[in-house]
C-alpha cells in the first residue's frame, strides 16, 4: 500500500474515527485504526464494539486533489501514536507507505516516521446493514435532539437501560426520552417518514454525545438506519454505528402529570441565574438543595440554606404566577440542566404540589419538556 494524502483532511478523519477507539478494550487490535486504500479513497475506521466509525476521504473534492494513490492495501495502526503523528507532520501533505511485515512508513517534508502495523484482515468486520429503511432528520435538528435529552441519561449502570436514550418513531413523529428517575427530558419531532413506520429503540447516551461531536453542521441530512442491534448514522463521508441496549424502557408516561396546581411564567435568563447564584451556598452544603416558595400575585423567592457556611435568599419576579401557594426543594444542579437546553425567554414551570414531579417547558410549545424530581427536606 503507498498514498500520499493532503495532511489537514488526514488530520478531521482521524480526529473522527478516534472518538470510538478505547484504550480499554479487550481486543487488542481496536486499539488500532484501520486504514484501507482503494482506487476510489481512503477510509478509517475505529471501533470499541460499542461504536464503530468509518470516515472515507474521496479521492478528488470538486476540482481538489486530496489523495494519489499508488498501490491500494489495508494496514492498522496504534491509534495513539499514529493520531499524535500526523498533527505535528511539517507538510501540507503525508505519504503513507506499507513494507514488509506490516511495516508502515509515514513521511512529510524532511520527517520520516516508521510505525509497526498489524494486519487489517484481523480488525473486525462492521455490522453489515441493509439500507432500504433509512429515513432522514436535518443535522442541526439532531444535534438539537441530542443536546435536549441526553444529559439526563444515568451515569450509574445499575439499570444498564436507563444509560441511553429512547427512540420511539409512531404515526410520523420521533420521541426522545432519556431519565435517570430523578428527572426525564422528552423532545418530539416530525419526521419525513411513512406514517406506518414505527421503532422503539434505546440507544446509548455516549453513541449520541460522540455523533453530536462529529456532525458537520454544514451537512444537510442525516440518513439513520435501525435495526434489531445496531444503528447507523450516515452522512456524506462518515458512517456511524453504534450498538442498541437490550431491554425494554419503562413507560414513562404516566410520570408526566397531566394537570398542575400552580403555574408560573418566568424570564429564562433571570430564573437560571438566580438559581445559579442560590446553588453557590448549596454546593457546599450537604443537603445540596435550592428552595422556592411562591405565592399567587406575588414573586418568587428562591433561597438556599446551608448551615456552616450561611444562607442566600433572593426574589424573582414572575410574569405570571396562577394557583395555590406552593414551598417546593430541588437539586439545583437538575434545573440547570434543564433550563440550559430550552430556547426561548420564558419558560413556564407546572407543579402539582411540594412532593409531584414538576414539568418546565416554553410557553406555547410541547415539544420539549423537562421533568424533574422535588426533593424531601424536612
Amino acid at each position: 500500500m503507498k498514498f500520499t494524502i493532503q495532511k489537514d483532511r488526514l488530520v478531521e478523519s482521524v480526529q473522527d474515527v478516534l472518538k470510538a477507539v478505547s484504550s480499554r478494550t479487550t481486543i487488542p487490535i481496536l486499539t488500532g485504526i484501520k486504514i484501507v486504500a482503494s482506487d476510489e479513497g481512503v477510509s478509517l475506521t475505529g471501533s470499541d464494539s460499542d461504536i464503530s466509525i468509518e470516515s472515507f476521504i474521496p479521492k478528488e473534492d470538486g476540482d481538489l486533489e486530496i489523495v494519489t494513490i499508488e498501490q491500494p492495501g489495508s494496514i492498522v495502526l496504534q491509534a495513539r501514536f499514529f493520531s499524535e503523528i500526523v498533527k505535528k507532520l511539517p507538510m501540507s501533505t503525508v505519504e503513507i507507505e506499507v513494507q514488509n511485515q506490516y511495516l508502515t512508513i509515514i513521511r512529510s517534508g524532511k520527517a520520516e516516521f516508521n510505525l509497526n502495523g498489524l494486519d487489517a484482515s484481523e480488525y473486525p468486520l462492521l455490522p453489515q446493514i441493509e439500507e432500504h429503511h433509512a429515513f432522514q432528520i436535518p443535522t442541526d435538528l439532531l444535534k438539537n435532539l441530542i443536546r435536549q435529552t441526553v444529559f439526563a441519561v444515568s451515569t450509574s449502570e445499575t439499570r444498564p437501560i436507563l444509560t441511553g436514550v429512547n427512540w420511539n418513531v409512531t404515526g410520523g413523529e420521533l420521541i426522545c426520552t432519556a431519565t435517570d428517575s430523578h428527572r426525564l427530558a422528552l423532545r418530539k419531532a416530525k419526521l419525513d417518514i411513512n406514517e406506518d413506520s414505527s421503532y422503539n429503540v434505546v440507544i446509548p447516551g455516549k453513541s449520541l454525545t460522540e455523533l453530536s461531536k462529529i456532525l458537520d453542521d454544514h451537512q444537510e441530512l442525516v440518513d439513520i438506519v435501525i435495526t434489531e442491534t445496531q444503528v447507523l448514522f450516515k452522512t456524506k463521508n462518515v458512517l456511524f454505528f453504534s450498538r442498541l441496549l437490550d431491554g425494554n424502557y419503562p413507560d414513562t408516561n404516566r410520570l408526566i402529570p397531566q394537570e398542575s396546581k400552580t403555574n408560573l411564567i418566568v424570564n429564562t435568563k433571570e430564573f437560571l441565574q438566580a438559581i445559579d447564584r442560590a446553588s453557590l451556598l448549596a454546593r457546599e452544603g450537604r443537603n445540596n438543595v435550592v428552595k422556592l416558595s411562591a405565592a399567587a400575585n406575588e414573586s418568587i423567592e428562591i433561597s438556599s440554606n446551608s448551615p456552616e457556611i450561611g444562607k442566600v435568599v433572593e426574589t424573582v419576579n414572575a410574569e405570571q404566577i396562577e394557583g395555590e401557594d406552593l414551598k417546593i426543594s430541588f437539586s439545583p444542579k437538575y434545573m440547570l440542566d434543564a433550563l440550559k437546553v430550552l430556547e426561548g425567554e420564558d419558560i413556564h414551570v407546572s407543579f402539582t404540589g411540594a412532593m409531584r414531579p414538576f414539568l418546565i417547558r416554553t410557553p406555547n410549545d410541547d415539544s420539549i419538556v423537562q421533568l424533574i424530581l422535588p426533593v424531601r427536606t424536612y
